[in-house]
Formats: structure tokens, C-alpha cells, sequence
């Protein structure tokens, strides 16, 4: 097998333990009236009539620790708690026990189950888990073998994130002193598939990692630019040199990470995407933009010159809360789509009625970004993060699982009322009947980039699942 014809996807965020899995969660009734209530929300209503009330990050994981420890005391974690479930298509809007819509469940796997055999096949999943990272591969028919695994570094921790740029992966987390791991993906190729590998922590000819950067301890996300060959830690200990903003590191060569410096004016960053600007504004065009997502507002800036930074704006919103992630929505560049992860709990701006909330943003100037309108689901979940491809915007969304919603229109209207959810798969049936909940259990990430057309997604409780689009006439 060929290096190269290899595609691995890095499931960000973390997850759970194969000895204390986390999340999973939402249900699937559609209220009414949802599309009609989005409608409201335009530029002048999304515009922040003053400073918003935005959270910290500390004060959020503390709601996130308190979520998991009821979910352990009510047994939400116990191993074998969730029955192994085979492939099954979706039909009469259930895929086995999952509320779906036109898209097939093609493989999962428990946490617990990650210890077993592989067979040949070109697509990998890297799974955060609270105590490393699991190695997945998915085979031609989209059933999943476990590989082996890397350990954390120092202790465990219910965030992990990982970015995959060539034939590496670059692995942070919030565990004290972790630094950031660097894994050659190549390696995959060499175990023996009866006997799954858990690689070594260590640095050196015959050990798991091909370097370790410790320029700083814990990081919350990691984000990569493919392009210049940058990984990005966000969420580092604000009392360092970067205050928790983008600290930049220069991996041309893997084996040798280099500290390529810091944006930290703005403080903490809580994610973000980097690209090499291909919009309409001349004066940015080919520069290396960063869109980052810092809390309580959207910050663009400026970092093709590494040791002078510019920020070129920094917008808020009504109902920020927990300014959480987001993804640029057109290849050219014009727009993105930015998650709140707390406005659908706490019940402000748009997501007052806690139905999953997108914010579609006009950044045809970046120094004047305007928020344009809302989409909001016909379910009620809390977001977490999204990508979009040809379109297609894949969003996580905690306990509503999957949600797939075509985007297109955007740059014919761009108000969010043409925009259209098309299929879905609910990774937690436990809820269906409540017709949802505002928690952070269920759908961490997704990744929607493999050729084959296999979707991962990443359940906090349950494990990971192999999916498929299958659009029904």
C-alpha cells in the first residue's frame, strides 16, 4: 500500500476513554415555525447593541465537567452499556436504533471495542479519547478495524485535538504539560494486523513519536494550514507569551517543530481557520488569514508576516455567548458560518428557543465583517463544530448527531432561508422521545473529506461511526 494513496482523518475535540467514554446525544422531532423564527434575524437584529455576555473558557469546561460527572453517576459511561450495531440503511427514518435521514450507518465501533484486528484498506480515523489517541481504519465497505494507539503524554483528559498536514498528525490537549505530539501516519502501514500496536510516547529512532514539541503545556485545539506547513495551538495557558491566542509553529520539517510566534492580542483563542485568502479584496489576496473564533467575537487577522501580526477586525454579535468555531462557507472566500456553543443553553439572541443556531457571515470586506442572518434547525441541540464541502455544511451537533445542510444559496441569498437540511444521522436514541436536550452529550466532530465518501463521526459516549450518504429519491 501506497503512502500516498492514504487519507487520514484527524477527528478533532476529544472524546472519551477506552476505559471512560463520554458523550453522545440528542433526538430528532422537528417543532415548527423554526424557519419562520430565523427569517427575523438580519443584519440589524444580529448587530450587538452592546458588549455581549460571553463566557469564559474556564467557565464553560466547569459546565462541561459538571455535565460528565451526572452522566457517570447515572451510568451513561459504563462499558457495554451500548450494544455493537452492524450496517444498517436508513429506511422509515431509522438506521437500526438511530433516527436518520438518507444517510446509512456502514460501521462502529465502542470505545472499549478499539483493541481488535485490521485489514488492508486506505482510509485512517484518528479518535481523541480522554486517555490518547485511537487509530482506525475504514475499510472499502466502510466497516472499521482498530489499528493501535498513542497514549497522552502525561495524564488523561477529556480534550484532545488532533490535525493530520502530509503524513503527520499533530496531537494537543488540555493535560497538564502535554505539548504537542508528533506522529508519522506511516507507521500504520507497518503493523501487524493481528496485533494492534500501542506506539511509544517517546522521541527517538525506535520510538512512537517523531518529535515533541514543549514550547507549551496544554492547548485546547489545534488547527493546520496545509498550505504554508503551520500548526497552531489555541487555548494555551493564558499566562504564557500567546495569552491563549494563536501560537504558531512552523513544521516544514516534522522531525525539527519550530516556534514561529505568537498573536496575542486579542487573548484567548478558542479555535480557528487559517487559509491563504483568495477573495475579493486585492490588498489580502495570497496573505494567510486567520478567522478566529475568540469567545465572544469573530477576530480576523492578518499573519503572512509572522513577527508582525494584524488584526484586521474583531466583530461581535447579538446572542454571542460562546463564540465556538466556524468555517468559511465559499471558495472564494466571501462568506462563513460561525457556531455558538452556548446560546442554545443559555437562551440568547436567535437561539432563544434552543434550536440549533448557524450565524452566516459576510466577510466580503475582512475589515468590516456583517452578520447577514441566521439557519436555524428544526431540532434542538447545542453546536459544536462544522465544515463545509462543495456546499455542504457537516455539523456536529452534540446530541442531534449529524446534520447535513446544503449551504449553496448562500451567495444568492444569503439571509440562510434557502438553506436546507438534506439528511442527518441522531447518534443518541436515549432522547428521541423528549424531542431533544440542550446538553453537551453526543456528536463531537465529523469528518466529511474522504474520497470515498465515508463520513466519521465521533460520539463523546458511545465510539465512533462509519456513515454514508445516500440521497433517496
Amino acid at each position: 500500500m501506497k503512502a500516498g494513496a492514504l487519507l487520514f482523518a484527524a477527528l478533532a475535540g476529544s472524546a472519551a476513554a477506552t476505559t471512560t467514554t463520554f458523550s453522545s446525544k440528542l433526538a430528532s422531532r422537528q417543532d415548527e415555525g423554526a424557519e419562520i423564527q430565523a427569517a427575523s434575524f438580519g443584519p440589524q437584529q444580529l448587530k450587538a447593541s452592546s458588549a455581549p455576555n460571553a463566557v469564559s473558557m474556564k467557565v464553560l469546561r466547569e459546565k462541561k465537567v459538571q455535565q460528565h460527572q451526572k452522566d457517570r453517576e447515572e451510568g451513561v459511561f459504563d462499558l457495554n452499556r451500548y450494544k455493537l450495531q452492524s450496517a444498517a440503511a436508513c429506511e422509515n427514518g431509522k438506521s437500526g436504533e438511530y433516527s436518520c435521514s438518507n444517510v446509512d450507518l456502514r460501521g462502529f465501533l465502542r470505545h472499549q471495542d478499539m483493541q481488535s484486528r485490521t485489514r488492508e484498506g486506505n482510509d485512517f480515523g484518528l479518535v481523541g479519547q480522554t486517555d490518547g489517541t485511537a487509530f482506525v481504519e475504514v475499510e472499502k465497505d466502510g466497516s472499521l478495524s482498530y489499528v493501535g494507539r498513542l497514549n497522552t503524554q502525561t495524564v488523561a483528559s477529556s480534550w484532545r485535538d488532533i490535525k493530520v498536514i502530509g503524513n503527520y498528525a499533530y496531537i494537543g490537549s488540555e493535560a497538564p504539560n502535554h505539548g504537542l505530539q508528533i506522529f508519522d501516519l506511516r507507521k500504520l502501514l507497518n503493523v501487524n494486523k493481528a496485533n494492534p500496536v500501542t506506539f511509544r510516547t517517546s522521541t527517538g529512532s525506535d520510538s512512537g513519536l517523531t518529535a515533541l514539541f514543549t514550547g507549551f503545556g496544554s492547548s485546547h485545539n489545534i488547527v493546520a494550514n496545509e498550505e504554508t506547513d503551520t500548526v497552531f495551538a489555541v487555548g494555551t495557558d493564558t499566562s504564557l507569551p500567546c495569552r491563549g491566542g494563536l501560537w504558531m509553529i512552523d513544521v516544514s520539517n516534522p522531525a525539527r517543530p519550530q516556534d514561529a510566534g505568537c498573536v496575542s492580542n486579542d487573548g484567548y483563542v478558542h479555535d480557528a481557520q487559517c487559509v491563504i485568502y483568495k477573495g475579493p479584496q486585492a490588498a489580502y489576496r495570497g496573505k494567510e488569514i486567520c478567522f478566529n473564533y475568540n469567545e465572544d467575537a469573530l477576530t480576523i487577522v492578518d499573519i503572512s508576516r509572522r513577527a508582525l501580526p494584524r488584526q484586521l477586525s474583531r466583530t461581535t454579535y447579538n446572542g454571542a455567548t460562546y463564540t465556538h468555531q466556524g468555517w468559511t462557507a465559499t471558495d472564494d472566500h466571501r462568506y462563513l458560518l460561525l457556531d455558538d456553543e452556548l446560546d442554545e443553553q443559555e437562551g440568547t439572541g436567535p437561539a432563544a428557543d434552543g434550536h440549533t443556531t448557524t450565524y452566516i457571515v459576510d466577510i466580503t470586506d475582512l475589515t468590516y465583517p456583517v452578520f447577514r442572518g441566521v439557519y436555524k434547525s428544526p431540532v434542538r441541540s447545542i453546536d459544536h463544530n462544522q465544515y463545509v464541502v462543495d456546499g455542504i455544511s457537516y455539523q456536529s451537533n452534540y446530541g442531534s448527531g449529524l446534520r447535513m445542510v446544503n449551504v449553496s444559496s448562500i451567495t444568492d441569498d444569503d439571509s440562510g432561508a434557502q438553506f436546507e437540511e438534506i439528511a442527518h444521522f441522531d447518534v443518541r436514541p436515549e432522547d428521541d422521545e423528549v424531542g431533544g436536550e440542550v446538553t453537551f452529550n453526543g456528536a463531537w466532530s465529523v469528518y466529511p473529506y474522504f474520497n470515498s465518501g465515508y463520513l466519521l463521526v465521533n460520539s463523546i459516549e458511545r465510539g465512533i461511526y462509519s456513515l454514508k450518504h445516500n440521497p433517496r429519491p
